[in-house]
Formats: structure tokens, sequence, C-alpha cells
């Protein structure tokens, strides 16, 4: 017997237009995870701040599976992890933990994405972490950090010592954990994500054949990679090319993100 689609009744009268649109593009960045086959059943959490001085922000139910999220089911909360506007759906403690530290600590983290892909976990259990063996892997190896793992994060005094050890980098490292990413932008977050993901995916094929006769990239090419894809660079691939292409694809796809 098939299982009906969960239907989220729309929110979309209860919202200003900015949070309006900063669900749609959380929801079409659930659904894209989904789509590249990174997400964990229903186990990790993308987050995205809601414009206003109460710090609240919008994070997954915690019982739906990434194709099935829409901009209307998706669940606001405080930095208390309690909802402020009312639904249905609960949350993962582990989600707010996290995503509470990074947002309350950094203002620039309007998204915070977090994944447990097989490539991502792979390399955070790496003593040397990522290797700039990789031009994806140089694009995203300068502004990444590296937290140490503390178990599954449901303690609430590991908040101090994540956004310490993230400081003013836009990505992380969780050793023995996973990845993790913020941005000004959804698209931004996602972009990073993105480039974080395939360098560690093709860092574990590369090792794979062997660690003898690896490439090193000549003196200096790390950081002229740094310079030519740091800043506005990142800004303007995410917010005018990558990420509206990426919110065309899934229309053709199935638009009902967007609900």
């Amino acid at each position: 017997m098939a299982t009906a689609a969960i239907h989220s009744p729309s929110v979309r009268d209860q919202v200003s237009e900015e949070e309006w649109k900063i669900r749609v593009d959380l929801a079409a960045a659930y659904r894209l995870v989904a789509l590249y086959g990174w997400d964990d059943l229903i186990f990790t959490h993308l987050s995205a701040r809601v414009p206003g001085p109460e710090h609240h922000f919008l994070i997954n139910p915690y019982q739906l599976m990434f194709e099935e999220i829409t901009a209307s089911s998706l669940v606001k909360i405080d930095t208390e992890g309690q909802p402020v506007m009312e639904t249905p759906y609960m949350v993962n403690a582990a989600g707010f933990t996290i995503h509470s530290a990074v947002h309350m600590a950094r203002e620039d983290a309007h998204s915070v994405m977090h994944l447990h892909t097989p490539y991502g976990q792979a390399v955070s259990a790496m003593e040397e972490g990522l290797l700039p063996h990789t031009q994806t892997a140089m694009i995203a190896r300068h502004d990444i950090a590296y937290h140490d793992y503390e178990g599954i994060a449901t303690d609430l005094d590991e908040r101090e010592r994540l956004v310490q050890d993230l400081g003013a980098k836009s990505a992380m490292l969780l050793r023995n954990h996973g990845t993790l990413t913020v941005g000004e932008t959804v698209g931004r977050a996602f972009l990073r994500m993105y480039f974080l993901e395939r360098a560690c995916e093709a860092q574990v094929h590369m090792l794979s054949a062997g660690r003898d006769k690896l490439n090193n990239p000549p003196q200096g090419t790390p950081e002229k990679v740094r310079e030519q894809t740091s800043g506005p660079t990142m800004a303007m691939a995410a917010d005018l090319l990558a990420w509206p292409a990426l919110l065309r694809k899934l229309d053709r796809i199935d638009p009902a993100f967007r609900d």
C-alpha cells in the first residue's frame, strides 16, 4: 500500500516576503542535497537565519526526508530550540546545538549547512585533513577550520568550542563526523559545500590509488587559487551564476519545494 505524500499547509501569508524568499532558497538546498546524494536519511541539517533581531532561524522538520521538504514545512525556532510558529513537526536536538552556536556567534552566517557524506566523513577522519592536490581542494582548503569530535552534538556546552574552532572561517571539517559550511546567503553556503564535498570525494579516490608519486602543486599555486576564488568572486559565482541555475534545475525536476 502506497504512503500518501505529506502536505504542509502554506505559511506564505504568515511571513514577510523576505522570509518567504529565504524559505524557498533553504527548501531548494534540501532538495539539492537529496538530488546530489548527500543526505543521510533525516539526520543532517541545513539552516537559515530569519531577518530580525531575535536570531530566529529555519531548520528542517526532523521526520521529513530532504526531498519532501518545502518552504512551508521548515520549522522556525528561537535560540533555545523552541518553535516560534505553530508546527506539527519536531526538531533534531543535535542540529539545534550546531546551528544555534554558529548563528548566534557569527552575524555573517545567515545560512549554515552540515552533512554526513561518506567522503566528508572519510576526510574528516584523516590526520592530515584536506590535502591541496586538486584544484577543488585548493578552492576549499584555505577557508577550512577543524573541530575535534565530542560525540553526538546534543551537549550545549560544545557550542562554545565549536564556535571558537570555526573562528572567521567559512567551512569546517568536524573530525570523525562530517562537513560544515556557512554563508551570507543560502546559495553561498551551498556553493562552498559543493566545492568542499567534491574536494573530499576527489581525495578519497586519489588516495585509494596509493600515496606514492602524488603530484604536488607548484609552490605558490594554492595561494594563487585562494586569491582567484575568495571574496567577491565566490559571492558572484553563487549569487549570479550557480544558485539561479540550480533553482532552474529544481524547477524543471519538481517545483514543489516552493510550496
